[in-house]
């Protein structure tokens, strides 16, 4: 199974149109960018998309995806399904009679939201829509497919994260699991437990007074890379710039959230440094882990990190 990160950004992505917050102008001054978040799967000529944002035509393009297959949507919230009509194109260039209408599986709470946008791309056979049941398995191509309920706020009552089952490179059957956005895992299945792959959403590094937004931060993952076991690599994607750097003029907008009690070293007093760019994420990661003797491995994803398992 090769996994794409597509994009690795938070709803807005990073950086943010007119923001001069240090986090912004740091990524700029590195010349990198994250698109909102989006993953391809890749086994046995088979391809799936794990949720459709509107940046999914600059993506797909340049990652030169030839097809999809079928698509994932976690939840009803823009950056994770306004890009479905993208998938158009793949239809427009095929001869009618070879194209088939490309599954999207999604939760009732999610399809009552997405078909009012674009119940018309199933109509021109685009798209079809399929639902799922948390706990309830099911198959797409190669992948069997575990949907669990994910905790997201109000306004994502139908979201969801993925445990997607496959085979590895090595010939033998792999398991991922995708955590989507989430403040917690309500009543969590032991089926996720001790996954080969873990993707997580790591919207701040420290958890905030008042998390509006239900999101997770790296300070809440922690514990649920501890519940969950992997067995290889955690990657962190769906970063923002939310989290308030010390001294920064910019720490008065509405997106910064204040810490609640900001990760430090055991032996220290000073939070670690609010990371900016992508070695300062992964450098600030690696020192938590090491300081805290937290033995799991956790990378950092970045937009078009292509991984073999």
């Amino acid at each position: 199974m090769d996994i794409t990160f597509l994009g690795t950004g938070s709803a807005w992505g990073v950086p943010e149109i007119n923001c001069d917050c240090a986090i912004c102008r740091e990524m700029r001054a590195q010349k990198e960018r994250r698109d909102r978040t989006s993953i391809l799967l890749a086994e046995r000529d088979a391809n799936l998309l794990i949720d459709c944002g509107p940046d999914a035509k600059e993506q797909l393009s340049r990652n030169k995806v030839k097809k999809i297959d079928a698509v994932l949507i976690s939840h009803e919230h823009n950056d994770h399904y306004i890009g479905l009509d993208e998938l158009f194109v793949y239809k427009r260039v095929l001869p009618k009679e070879i194209f088939s209408p490309i599954p999207v599986y999604l939760t009732h709470e999610t399809r009552e939201v997405v078909e009012m946008r674009f119940k018309y791309l199933e109509k021109l056979g685009v798209i079809r829509f399929m639902e799922i049941k948390p706990g309830h398995w099911f198959e797409q191509g190669p992948f069997r497919i575990f949907p669990f309920k994910t905790d997201h706020g109000t306004f994502a009552k139908g979201s969801v994260g993925f445990l997607i089952q496959g085979m590895g490179h090595s010939g033998d059957s792999v398991r991922l699991l995708y955590t989507s956005d989430f403040a917690e895992i309500p009543d969590m299945p032991m089926e996720l437990v001790g996954c080969d792959t873990v993707i997580m959403q790591s919207f701040w590094l420290n958890e905030p007074v008042d998390n509006r937004p239900s999101h997770m931060s790296f300070q809440n993952a922690i514990g649920y890379i501890k519940r969950l076991k992997p067995q290889g690599e955690t990657f962190l994607v769906h970063m923002g710039d939310a989290d308030r750097v010390p001294d920064d003029p910019a720490n008065h907008m509405a997106k910064k959230y204040e810490p609640k009690s900001p990760l430090k070293p055991l032996q220290g007093t000073d939070p670690y440094p609010i990371p900016g760019n992508q070695v300062q994420w992964q450098n600030t990661v690696d020192q938590i882990l090491r300081d805290h003797d937290i033995p799991y491995a956790v990378r950092v994803a970045q937009d078009n990190l292509m991984v073999r398992i």
